[in-house]
């Protein structure tokens, strides 16, 4: 959906522009995790590659067993004859390999589905709930070294110098080399006296190249809103201008900080460079990315490079990102001949990460009947797609589609709508979290409606309802108000807030429940629903959502990245809060399947978290919340 169409815009020339992407993407030969695309990307292919393996192997067997292909029945991993024989798949795989493939399979219609549409166990689910699975982290080759590095945290910006005199001296300390990019990396016995050592170095470093503070970052957000800094206006519905007059406007701005991704396992990496060969092993997600860096810094050919992708202990956007990998192998070069593994102590992931951008939401709206007339949202932020791809070496012409994703492809009916995007120069280096724009664009766009509501003396959920432009949408929010119980009488001091998001051509609606008690807020009880076109399975799916909906509220109520004296603020969990236990309310999931295409659904359970819950303090207190995080303005319990 990277094409600026609306999702619901199923158009010959919309889904031309969608089949054209994939010519770019073959001369740019990247594999990579992201955007919510891997199912949607791979279902087809995956599919045919299957079917036409099975016609192979079905034809080897007819002709080994001298019967006509449309006999014989596959099922359990073998070609199953009338009679009973059984050959397995790998008995035959040799004579099948010789067989032409068909360019046209046929595949195995869904009424002869046997695994695809349910819930399966997961083969991995034991090994990481026993702590078995293996990381990045627990990989151990012979002979390994082990290292950490100190990056300015002044992001972006080099170092002067650095004395490291007792650092060198202290125990287990076998190196301390300069870093490309500003800093320096200590080379040890063990990570423990790595990181000891490391902070034992004396190190200058140059100012950054941003605001000192985060008041000075959210200064150059609010500046960008000028005609000149305009980055796209993709929709724009009649006469928003005209419908602006009068008394009757609603106005408000929206806030946003930056986040970290916080994954739990710690960034790490092994490299090792051996007889012009280089292995990585590290989490990531993008494979191919990784390679093409890793044999730059290396000096070598990309076929010298292996490059090992284990289980990744968290990810979200970070580990698209190759700094890691990079440091990793430029210690390996300098230490040629023994395996090393970096890894990052938590506070320098935290203060080194790639953010979440910080963005401003200014809003004016208008109602007519009982619904909105004129819906104008302008938004400014720094761009993520100029920040992250130009870390890769790729240039980014055109507007940024990800900087208003969430906000102007909504499927409403507004006669006067209009959504405006301003990109913000850069600042601190920002990436793709998880569900990249439409984190913050949700609060802005969802929060106006829920105001408008409001103004309109009308139900939130009526009002969606009214205005809504495409049928799987409309379910799913039927289907949330259905298992939320919306409109049902609540205990004194509860509300119910709503929320409805489209992305990543997923309709989402949740549905929050909190109770106002005297020591703070509560959150009671959630709800949501997706329409993922094709539910492979519904279980995979269920934990995905309740994953993104956490993910969004501890983002909601207590994620925010300061700045002071041009370094981050937060160094860890204690300052870096996510949702315990005791504060997660029961999440419900319903899962539909009325889109006409199957969707990935990663992301698409996280926008419609802080809306909701917004909305649901709202109508809890009567307290507006326009500004993230809520915890520096309420207290939760």
């Amino acid at each position: 959906e990277g094409v600026p169409f609306a999702p619901t815009d199923e158009s010959w020339l919309a889904e031309t522009a969608r089949d054209a992407m994939a010519i770019p993407a073959r001369f740019m030969g990247m594999q990579i995790t992201g955007g919510s695309s891997s199912t949607p990307d791979a279902y087809e292919k995956m599919r045919r590659a299957g079917a036409a393996a099975r016609v192979a192997l079905v034809e080897a067997a007819a002709k080994r067993l001298n019967v006509g292909a449309s006999e014989l029945s596959t099922k359990n991993g073998a070609v199953t004859a009338p009679d009973g024989t059984a050959l397995p798949y790998t008995a035959l795989a040799q004579e099948a390999a010789k067989i032409d493939l068909p360019d046209d399979p046929p595949l195995k219609p869904r009424s002869q589905w046997r695994l695809l549409g349910k819930s399966l166990p997961r083969v991995d689910m034991v090994g990481k709930c026993t702590g078995t699975a293996d990381y990045a982290i627990d990989v151990q080759p012979p002979d390994m070294l082990h290292a950490t590095v100190r990056m300015n945290p002044a992001l972006g910006a080099p170092m002067r110098g650095f004395k490291a005199t007792e650092a060198r001296a202290m125990r287990g300390v076998l190196d301390i080399i300069e870093m490309r990019g500003g800093g320096i990396a200590v080379i040890a016995d063990n990570t423990w006296r790595a990181m000891r050592a490391a902070e034992a170095v004396e190190i200058d470093w140059e100012d950054a190249p941003y605001p000192a503070d985060t008041a000075g970052h959210m200064a150059a957000v609010e500046a960008s809103f000028f005609e000149d800094m305009r980055d796209s206006q993709f929709r724009d519905d009649g006469d928003v201008e005209a419908a602006l007059t009068g008394s009757g406007v609603v106005e408000a701005e929206y806030r946003v900080p930056y986040l970290a991704h916080a994954t739990m396992e710690p960034m790490n990496a092994v490299a090792w460079l051996r007889s012009g060969m280089l292995d990585i092993w590290a989490g990531n997600q993008g494979p191919t990315i990784a390679r093409e860096k890793a044999a730059q810094i290396a000096g070598l050919e990309e076929s010298a490079v292996t490059i090992h992708t284990p289980v990744m202990g968290g990810g979200f956007g970070r580990r698209a990102e190759m700094d890691v990998i990079e440091q990793a192998v430029e210690i390996a070069v300098a230490m040629e001949g023994r395996p090393v593994k970096l890894t990052w102590s938590r506070a320098e992931d935290m203060t080194h990460d790639a953010y979440r951008p910080p963005a401003i939401g200014r809003f004016r709206g208008t109602v007519e009947n009982g619904l909105p007339r004129a819906f104008d949202l302008s938004v400014a932020a720094p761009s993520v797609m100029e920040s992250q791809m130009g870390r890769i070496g790729v240039s980014m012409p055109g507007p940024d589609v990800t900087l208003v994703q969430g906000a102007w492809d909504q499927p409403w009916r507004i006669p006067d709508y209009r959504v405006t995007g301003y990109r913000t120069p850069a600042l601190a280096p920002v990436s793709s979290w998880r569900s990249v724009g439409f984190s913050y664009t949700s609060f802005f766009h969802e929060s106006a409606l829920d105001e408008l509501a409001h103004k309109a003396g009308r139900d939130p959920l009526e009002m969606r309802l009214a205005m809504i432009d495409h049928e799987p949408s409309r379910k799913i929010l039927e289907a949330v108000a259905e298992v939320s119980g919306w409109g049902n009488a609540l205990p004194k001091g509860h509300g119910r807030g709503l929320a409805f998001t489209l992305s990543f051509g997923v309709p989402t609606a949740q549905v929050i429940e909190v109770a106002a008690t005297d020591d703070g807020i509560r959150l009671v009880n959630a709800w949501g629903a997706v329409d993922v076109g094709v539910a492979l399975d519904p279980g995979n799916i269920e934990a995905q959502v309740q994953g993104g909906m956490i993910y969004g509220l501890s983002a909601a109520i207590m994620g925010q990245i300061d700045f002071a004296d041009d370094h981050v603020v937060q160094t860890n969990f204690h300052d870096y809060d996510a949702l315990r236990l005791h504060r997660c309310p029961p999440i419900s999931v319903t899962v539909l399947e009325n889109g006409s295409k199957i969707r990935g659904i990663g992301e698409p359970g996280t926008p419609p978290a802080a809306p909701a819950l917004a909305n649901a303090i709202f109508a809890a207190t009567g307290q507006r919340i326009r500004e993230l995080p809520m915890n520096r303005q309420i207290r939760f319990v």
